[in-house]
């Protein structure tokens, strides 16, 4: 395989804020020799995914930060070219850290085989993936919605929120998703079937807040913090639960982190807010992942991938995240 050409995204300086392309080196280098215990991957596939920022920062972490000069993180899904594993023959389609690069060589550590007969390639990086799984356990084991409840979704249109608002519609809830933009927010209502939604660049979000949640908020689920974390925060319901996901807007922060003001509300609502990492319900992802393959079959669940072509675009689609225009699944097709 030495005659192949590598083209690879390396991490070449911690970023300040946003990051950019400037920040990483692209090279184009041979593929390498497969040893004992390794595989050789074509990567078909690659996620982009808001905790990629995180990964870039020095210091600890749920997950020890991509070291200046390696292939930067990602998950990819792809096909084995070379094998030498026995668990692993020449055509397995796998889903693994790959990395952002043409080829993977290494030790398939934490590697699944994937199905593409079953569903396509991007979906086992979407639903049928870490962002399926985020959204399964973040909202069913933290969140603890129950039928009639009001669950309230901030970033409603991206990936693991679009996922998770339907889990919620599945388990009986009513739903408000909160998003950018009009087109984001009708397609919320129209396409994944919630029972309402909040633009955040148009309205008030207190008052959508007040509108769309009379009640009260029973469950948030909060890929987002900042203001919006502040705003659903002062809306909650007595015993409610706050499943802090993400932060969006907070991973390209210059300053310090924003956090949230109206945290008496946890107390006086006697309510809880607790972090989620998808890694800590590794055990138990084959029997979601069934039951969301089953959700999908049925038609109970959509899965959207936006998918964008060409490795070469990796530091400029990566930031698409940011600035709000993806929806779905964002996907780097290789």
């Amino acid at each position: 395989m030495t005659a192949q050409t590598n083209r690879q995204f390396l991490l070449a300086r911690r970023p300040v804020g946003a990051a950019s392309r400037e920040d990483f080196t692209y090279q184009q280098v041979p593929v390498g020799e497969v040893a004992e215990g390794q595989v050789l991957v074509k990567n078909e596939y690659l996620s982009l995914d808001p905790a990629m920022r995180g990964w870039m920062n020095e210091g600890k972490s749920y997950i020890a930060p991509v070291n200046i000069g390696d292939v930067m993180r990602a998950l990819g899904v792809g096909k084995v070219v070379e094998s030498k594993d026995p668990k692993f023959a020449v055509g397995d389609y796998v889903q693994g850290a790959t990395g952002v690069q043409d080829y993977f060589l290494g030790k398939p550590v934490g590697f699944n085989k994937i199905n593409p007969e079953l569903a396509p390639l991007p979906r086992y990086l979407s639903a049928l993936g870490m962002t399926g799984m985020s959204a399964y356990f973040a909202l069913l084991e933290v969140g603890q919605p129950k039928s009639g409840e009001t669950v309230v979704i901030s970033g409603a249109a991206g990936a693991v929120g679009s996922v998770a608002g339907q889990i919620a519609k599945i388990k009986g809830c009513r739903v408000i998703g909160i998003a950018g933009g009009k087109e984001k927010c009708q397609s919320l209502i129209d396409e994944l079937h919630f029972d309402g939604a909040i633009d955040y660049k148009s309205e008030d979000i207190h008052a959508a807040l007040k509108r769309e949640c009379p009640q009260g908020v029973d469950v948030f689920f909060d890929n987002v913090g900042g203001d919006i974390l502040d705003a659903v925060l002062s809306r909650l319901a007595p015993k409610a639960r706050v499943v802090i996901c993400g932060a969006i807007s907070q991973y390209n922060n210059k300053e310090a982190i924003k956090g949230p003001a109206n945290y008496l509300s946890l107390l006086v609502n006697r309510a809880r807010m607790e972090g989620f990492v998808v890694m800590d319900h590794a055990a138990n992802f084959a029997a979601a992942g069934k039951e969301m393959a089953g959700w999908l079959a049925s038609g109970q669940l959509t899965s959207k991938e936006h998918v964008v072509e060409g490795l070469e675009t990796f530091p400029e689609t990566l930031m698409k995240l940011f600035k709000g225009e993806n929806f779905g699944k964002l996907v780097l097709k290789v």
